[in-house]
């Protein structure tokens, strides 16, 4: 019996888990990659931090995500959108928006405008 407690804690160690919704961390996270697409100098690193403020908004089971950018915030939570408040979820939505205008966007200016404006956004959430 004791081995099986041992093991069994062992195991509940190594799995990854997240104790609480962190909807702080989780803002902080994607306005600050929000904030460096916003001033990234090619499209392509643009794109990638505005993946990761979406995989943040929606979380792992969110449309949208993608699993190849990875998800900064998987550690403080499951989703801006899913686990923050009433008020805090249309200010989210609109920066998932503005986060997929940005992804979208082929000309480096307006990349950099849709991700000042994600993170303008989560910014009013906090």
């Amino acid at each position: 019996m004791k081995k099986f407690l041992i093991a069994s804690c062992v195991a509940a160690l190594a799995l990854p888990t997240v104790a609480f919704a962190d909807v702080s961390a989780q803002a902080t996270v994607a306005a600050n990659h929000a904030g460096m697409a916003s001033k990234a100098d090619a499209v392509d690193m643009i794109h990638l931090h505005l993946h990761h403020v979406v995989n943040c908004l929606v979380g792992k089971d969110g449309t949208g995500y993608d699993i190849g950018s990875g998800n900064p915030c998987a550690k403080a939570g499951n989703g801006l959108i899913p686990e923050g408040s009433a008020a805090q979820k249309p200010k989210f939505q609109t920066a998932l928006a503005s986060a997929n205008a940005g992804i979208a966007a082929t000309d480096l200016a307006t990349a950099q405008k849709d991700a000042a404006a994600t993170a303008a956004a989560i910014n009013s959430a906090k």
